[in-house]
């Protein structure tokens, strides 16, 4: 009994063990696949490492502009010293200094809107008209366009019309405010990125109407006829843009 027993549980054994078999293999062709898989990505991570670090201590740099390019600001201040003649004064031997101011709207680089203004009161010498004791005033407002473009280096230069009023006083004449216009222009010289020397000049055309005086008698005061006139002016000064 115990031999047919035994005999019997022998081949039982026999099939667990051949059932047992696959499973074994699976769990070692399991246990190879992730150790292949975890090696790849310590890989890959030990690749990725030196680019990580190498991102975060890099500093950032700003990307500087190209050679040849200006920085174009939208506007410009002036102010300086300034000279007129007085062509629309009959008899006059000198013109008149003091100074100028203007503001510029920039529209880019090379387009702009100027308004100019000046107050000439102190002659160069005396007398300024013949016989008159006190020297005549003027001062003027004009705007219009301008436009700038670089010549050479630090150097560049720009042209202008103008547009607007004058004013003439300490003298007799008529309308208190002529219109008045003209074409100028100027150079200016860059002293840093903000500052610049600026030489200008212009021609500015007015009408007057001379009233005579039994100081002063003029002939061309009949009729109060218009004397139109064209004075000339020169200015010197700083431009501070921004």
């Amino acid at each position: 009994m115990r031999t047919a027993f035994q005999s019997r549980r022998r081949p039982l054994r026999i099939a667990l063990r051949a059932t047992n078999r696959p499973l074994h293999g699976i769990e070692e062709s399991f246990q190879l696949k992730s150790t292949f898989l975890f090696s790849i990505l310590a890989m890959v991570s030990a690749a990725l490492m030196p680019l990580a670090a190498v991102s975060q201590v890099a500093p950032i740099h700003k990307i500087a502009p190209a050679e040849g390019t200006e920085t174009s600001y939208k506007y410009e201040i002036y102010a300086g010293y300034g000279y007129t003649s007085l062509n629309q004064v009959n008899g006059s031997r000198y013109g008149l200094q003091g100074p100028e101011l203007s503001v510029t709207r920039d529209f880019g680089k090379h387009i702009g809107i100027i308004a100019d203004g000046a107050y000439y009161k102190y002659p160069l010498s005396r007398p300024v008209v013949l016989g008159l004791t006190n020297s005549p005033v003027v001062d003027s407002v004009l705007v219009g366009p301008v436009f700038h473009a670089n010549i050479w280096g630090n150097y560049s230069g720009f042209v202008q019309v103008l547009l607007g009023g004058i004013h003439t006083g300490g003298y007799n004449q008529a309308p208190n405010v002529s219109f008045a216009g003209g074409v100028g222009g100027g150079m200016e010289y860059k002293v840093s990125q903000h500052l610049a020397i600026r030489a200008a000049g212009d021609d500015i055309a007015s009408s007057f109407t001379v009233i005579g005086t039994p100081a002063v008698p003029d002939p061309a005061a009949s009729g109060l006829s218009p004397h139109r006139t064209r004075s000339s002016r020169a200015t010197f000064g700083v431009v501070y843009k921004f």
